[in-house]
């Protein structure tokens, strides 16, 4: 069973920057591709990044391409986000999952899920 446990959430103004972390419990945590996903109230679960296994693959959305860059520290067993520019319509729980190998957009591609880390921007 893989443990993932997100921090860094916070407030932060339209404008600002926020880095968050994922903190896996996987062994060993190089197996999977890494995905960052968020979910605004009403709405439904949106993709945001994913980074492959090895971290030679990124991939994101368009609403965050050029803003947001995926990482991760196989060392470390931690997957990151670092969020720039950051828009109200950014207001969302983000959540971290594990899963595959390769970078992919679709939920169900992931195995293992953390529990979220809130997200607000003030404008």
């Amino acid at each position: 069973q893989v443990q993932l446990v997100e921090s860094g959430g916070g407030l932060v103004q339209a404008g600002g920057s926020q880095r968050l972390a994922c903190a896996a419990s996987a062994r060993p945590f190089r197996s999977y591709a890494m995905g960052w996903f968020r979910q605004a109230p009403g709405k439904e679960r949106e993709f945001v990044a994913s980074i492959s296994w090895h971290g030679g693959s990124t991939y994101y959305s368009d609403s965050v391409k050029g803003r947001f860059t995926i990482s991760r520290d196989n060392v470390r067993s931690t997957a990151y986000l670092q969020m720039n520019n950051l828009k109200p319509e950014d207001t969302a729980v983000y959540l971290c999952a594990a899963g595959g190998r390769l970078v992919a957009k679709k939920p169900d591609a992931y195995d293992y899920w953390g529990q979220g880390t809130q997200v607000t921007v003030s404008s």
